[in-house]
Order: structure tokens, then sequence, then C-alpha cells
């Protein structure tokens, strides 16, 4: 079972002026949309799979706790029990809305874009430890950002600098090899689809929104996605008008 992660305690991170994404702007972008499904042509992973990549996880962890990088989604919806959390930095990983989805928040018809950790500069998030029972919370986590083979948004280890130190903690990097890749794209362009695509989880204005609500309320301010969200606001004000 979820719990809801505890930050009331974290200073929210100075800005000069408010979000120009709003909750307003956003429920523009959020309609009723049912899941088709398995989309056509995909791979979907099994449970030996999703077995498979958790043993391997465990199998390759450092001594003590199970630790995971969150920098998104997993700040409010850690699919699995976690505990604790500390400010930490991933050197070398930027966020990047860098590969495409045609399901969950976005369709067949118009793809939506999510994010995933990319290659070069840094990012900061918080660690937390993945919960007794270990296996079963990872799993969950497993199968909450993994669901086609070959996978987009690939586990691995990374070495980050955290409050209580330097540690090893998994997070989520994309695979730029994988066909779902978008690379490097025009802010403009990703805030386009950020205000357009809608899937059965929400739109990627909901989900950017959240991401720099739960980051502000860490402490965290990231530049990129602060300029994003103006972007995005933008675009749902021309595209949505009501």
């Amino acid at each position: 079972m979820n719990k809801p992660i505890s930050v009331a305690s974290r200073k929210p991170a100075l800005r000069k002026a408010p979000m120009a994404l709003t909750e307003a702007l956003v429920a523009r972008t959020l309609r009723a949309v049912e899941d088709a499904g398995p989309t056509p042509g995909m791979v979907y992973m099994t449970d030996q799979d999703y077995a498979r990549f958790r043993e391997e996880i465990m199998a390759s962890a450092p001594v003590g706790p199970l630790r995971l990088f969150a920098y998104g989604s997993l700040l409010w919806k850690p699919a699995g029990e976690v505990r604790g959390g500390e400010r930490a930095v991933a050197r070398g990983w930027h966020r990047s809305f860098c590969f495409t989805v045609q399901r969950f928040r976005g369709t067949l018809d118009r793809p939506g874009l999510m994010m995933a950790l990319d290659r070069g500069g840094q990012c900061q998030g918080m660690v937390f430890e993945i919960a007794e029972p270990v296996a079963e919370n990872l799993e969950a986590l497993l199968r909450r950002e993994m669901t086609i083979l070959p996978a987009v948004n690939v586990p691995r280890w990374l070495r980050v600098s955290a409050e209580g130190g330097p540690c090893l903690a998994l997070g989520f990097v994309v695979d730029p090899a994988n066909p779902r890749y978008a690379g490097k794209l025009d802010k403009q362009a990703v805030a386009a689809t950020l205000a357009r695509a809608v899937g059965h989880w929400g739109s990627g204005a909901e989900y950017l929104f959240e991401t720099i609500r739960h980051l502000d309320a860490c402490g965290i301010r990231d530049r990129n996605l602060w300029q994003l969200q103006e972007l995005v606001a933008q675009e749902i004000g021309r595209t949505h008008v009501r």
C-alpha cells in the first residue's frame, strides 16, 4: 500500500512569481479517456519478466537498505511502500520529457511524452528506502515503471550525493537506443505535446504540474521544468479556450 510522503517539514523553494501553470489551466486539459488496452504491436512484460528484473536488482544491490531515487511521479505515487526521504543529487543525469507514450498519458492518435533521466547535467531529487517486504514493493515499482519490452525506462544503480552522504540508489534512466526515445526536443514542441496529450491516467500538463508542485514541497526547483510550465500554460491558453 502506498503511504503519503511527508514533506511538511521541508522549506518550500523560494520563487519570484507563482506558477503560470495553474490547477484551473490543467483542468482544461482533462477529459474522460477510456483505456484502449495494450498497444498493438508492442510486447508486454510478463510475470516472469518482472521476477527476472526484480531478482537481478536485488542480487546487485549494495549492502543495506534498498534505496530509490525519486525525481518525478515517484515523489507522490511511489507504487509500493517507501520510508524516510532525503534530498539527493544524481550527477550526469537530468530530467527530460524524452520518450513517447500511446497509453496512460497519451493515445494512439495523440501520443504523449513522459519523463525519464537522460544523460548530461545533474538532477536534484529525493532518496527513499523501499520498505519491507522489499521484493514485493520493488516488484510493484517495476510494474508501474515498466510495461513494454524492450524497456525504454531502465532501472539502474545511480551514485547520488544525499544529505546523509553518498550512496547507490535505484533510478530509472532512458535507453537512447529504444524506438520510443524521442531525443532532445525543443521546449516549445514538448510544451505543445504536454498541453494536448491526455490518456486514462490524465494529461501531460497534469503530470508536469504535479511534478513541479511536489519538487517545490521538497525544496527543489528545476529551472528547465519551470520554463516548460510557462510554455505549457501559454499553449493551453491558446488551444483550450473556455
